[in-house]
C-alpha cells in the first residue's frame, strides 16, 4: 500500500479510513492502493508549505533554477519507469507515454529552470521627477493546486513548475485515481535538492481533501484543472477568503475545414486531434465543421482511418488507442453515443465497446457521428472520449459562427490554404489557442488557457508567472526635501 501524503519531505499514510485503489483500465487489475488523505493531512501539508515559504521565496532565482535543472536530469534518468507507471494507471498506450507525456514533462522542467532567472518587471524610472519607482514581482505564498487524471504527470508539472520557479511553495492534490507519478515526482523533487516543504502532495477525494485545500486559510492561491462544474465549485469555496484563482476547465474544440483545405491533411489532423489520449483531452478535436464541397470526402476519409486504428494491450508499442480511464468513463461515453443515435444521428463507425480480449478493459471504439443537431448534447457537451461529430456548413460566416456557438473556448483549429481565411479564423474564433492547419501541438514556450467557461489564466510559458506572482510598486523619494510641494494641497503650514 502506497503512502498517500508527502509533506515536509516525508511520506506518510493518509489518515482517512477510506482506502482507494489505482485500477489499470486496460484489464481491471489493481495497480496500487492507499488510505486517502483527509482534512488533517491537508492541514499538515499546508503547514509544511508555509514553513518552507520564507526560505524558498528568499532564495536567489539562480538557486531555484539549479534545483529544477537537477530535477530535469533525474526525471530523464527515470523516464522509462515514469512511462510504464503512467501507462498502467491511466491506460495510455506506451507509445504516447514515452513519446508525449514524459518528454513533454521533462521539457517543461527544463523550460522553467531557465525561466526562473527571467522574472521581468518594468524598469526603474522617475515618472514624476521626484521619485524613483520600482516594480517588484513577488511570489504569492502557498499555492493549493488540483490536477486532473487525464495527464497526471504533465498536469502536475503545469501546476508545480511556474509556482515554485517564482518562489511559491505548493500543496498539490492529484486525481485520486491516477496519483502514482505525482507521488514519484514529489520524491524526486526532494532527491534533486528542492527543500523539504516546497513541494507537498496529498492524495484524497475532491469533496474531502480537495475542498479542504481550496478553503484552507493558509492557502494564498488556488489553481485547478478539471471540469467546468467542479471549477465553479472551486471558485465558490475560494471566494470566502478572497483567494486568487486560476482555472483551466472544459473544452469542446471546433475543427473548421474550409473548402480549399488540404483534404488529406485535414483528415489526418482530425483523426489525431480527436483520438489523442483516447479523446480524454480538453483541447481534443470534438466538433468538425466541414464546408459542404469537402464534407462527404472528409467523412469517408475519417471513417477509413478510424477503422484502421489498432486497439490493444497498452504496453505494446504497436497499440494506437488505449482504454478510457475507467469503466465508468467508458459507460459515460457510450451513453452520449447511444442517446445521439436514438435522437436521429448516424454512427458511421464505432459506437460500441470492443469484445474479445479487450472486453475486460474500459475500451471504446473510435466513433464517428454525423447528422446530429447543433443543439444536441453530443455537439454541445464535453464527452471526453474517442468521439468525433461532423457537421456541414455553407458559408465562411456560418462556419465561424458554428465554431463559436459554445460555452467553451479553450482551443480550436482552422484548415485552409487561403491566408486571409486563416487570418480571419484566428481573429474571430474565441478560444485561448487557435491552430491553423494542425490541431494539438503545444510547446513549453507558449501559454495554454481558455476563454469563456473554459476558465482563465495561463499554464506554461512565462505568461504563467502572471498567475503565480503579485506586483508591488515601490516609490522612493529622491529629493531629500522635507516639505514636499504636494503637501500644500493638504495644509499650508505655519504662517
Amino acid at each position: 500500500m502506497t503512502e498517500a501524503v508527502f509533506a515536509g519531505g516525508r511520506s506518510r499514510t493518509g489518515r482517512s479510513s477510506t482506502v482507494g485503489q489505482v485500477i489499470n483500465p486496460a484489464d481491471g487489475s489493481v495497480v496500487d492502493s492507499f488510505a486517502y488523505a483527509d482534512a488533517d493531512d491537508v492541514d499538515h501539508a499546508v503547514s509544511a508549505a508555509r514553513e518552507a515559504y520564507a526560505d524558498w521565496s528568499g532564495q536567489p532565482p539562480v538557486e531555484r533554477s539549479a534545483a529544477l535543472h537537477r530535477l530535469a536530469a533525474r526525471l530523464e534518468e527515470r523516464s522509462d519507469e515514469y512511462a510504464i507507471v503512467e501507462t498502467r494507471q491511466t491506460g495510455k498506450p506506451i507509445r504516447l507515454s514515452t513519446g508525449f507525456d514524459i518528454p513533454g514533462s521533462i521539457d517543461n522542467v527544463s523550460f522553467f529552470a531557465g525561466a526562473a532567472r527571467n522574472l521581468e518587471g518594468k524598469a526603474a524610472a522617475e515618472w514624476d521627477g521626484d521619485h524613483t519607482s520600482l516594480i517588484r514581482r513577488e511570489p504569492i505564498g502557498v499555492v493549493g493546486s488540483i490536477a486532473p487524471w487525464n495527464y497526471p504527470l504533465q498536469m502536475a508539472m503545469w501546476k508545480m513548475l511556474p509556482a515554485v520557479a517564482a518562489g511559491n511553495t505548493i500543496v498539490l492534490k492529484p486525481a485520486e485515481i491516477t496519483p502514482l507519478t505525482t507521488l514519484m515526482l514529489a520524491e524526486d523533487c526532494r532527491a534533486a535538492g528542492i527543500p523539504d516543504g516546497v513541494v507537498n502532495v496529498v492524495v484524497g477525494t475532491g469533496p474531502v481533501a480537495g475542498e479542504a485545500l481550496v478553503g484552507h486559510p493558509g492557502v494564498d492561491m488556488v489553481s485547478f484543472t478539471g471540469s467546468t462544474p467542479v471549477g465553479k465549485r472551486v471558485m465558490e469555496i475560494a471566494t470566502a477568503s478572497v483567494k486568487r484563482v486560476h482555472l483551466e476547465l472544459g473544452g469542446k474544440a471546433p475543427f473548421v475545414v474550409f473548402d480549399d483545405a488540404d483534404l488529406e491533411a485535414a483528415v489526418h489532423g482530425a483523426v489525431a486531434g480527436s483520438l489523442i489520449n483516447t479523446g480524454q483531452d480538453c483541447t481534443a478535436a470534438t466538433r468538425a465543421y466541414v464546408q459542404r464541397p469537402l464534407y462527404d470526402a472528409f467523412v469517408a476519409g475519417v471513417a477509413d482511418l478510424f477503422g484502421a486504428i489498432r486497439l490493444g494491450p497498452t504496453e505494446d508499442p504497436s497499440t494506437d488507442l488505449g482504454p478510457l480511464v475507467s469503466a465508468r468513463q467508458a459507460e459515460r461515453v457510450g451513453g452520449f453515443v447511444d442517446r445521439a443515435r436514438s435522437g436521429g444521428a448516424t454512427v458511421v463507425v464505432g459506437g460500441a465497446a470492443p469484445g474479445g480480449d479487450l472486453a475486460s478493459g474500459a475500451f471504446y471504439l473510435p466513433t464517428l457521428v454525423v447528422g446530429a443537431a447543433q443543439d444536441s448534447e453530443i455537439v454541445r457537451d464535453e464527452i471526453f472520449g474517442p468521439v468525433l461529430v461532423v457537421l456541414p456548413f455553407d458559408t465562411d460566416d456560418e462556419g465561424l459562427a458554428l465554431a463559436n456557438d459554445t460555452v467553451y473556448g479553450l482551443a480550436a483549429s482552422a484548415w485552409t490554404k487561403d491566408i486571409f481565411r486563416a487570418l480571419r479564423a484566428q481573429r474571430e474564433i474565441r478560444a485561448g489557442c487557435v491552430w491553423v492547419n494542425d490541431h494539438i501541438p503545444i510547446v513549453s514556450e507558449m501559454p495554454h488557457g481558455g476563454y469563456k467557461q473554459s476558465g482563465f489564466g495561463k499554464d506554461m510559458s512565462t505568461y504563467s508567472f502572471d498567475e503565480y506572482t503579485q506586483i508591488k510598486h515601490v516609490s522612493m523619494d529622491i529629493t531629500g526635501v522635507a516639505q514636499k510641494p504636494w503637501h500644500r494641497t493638504i495644509f499650508t503650514g505655519p504662517a
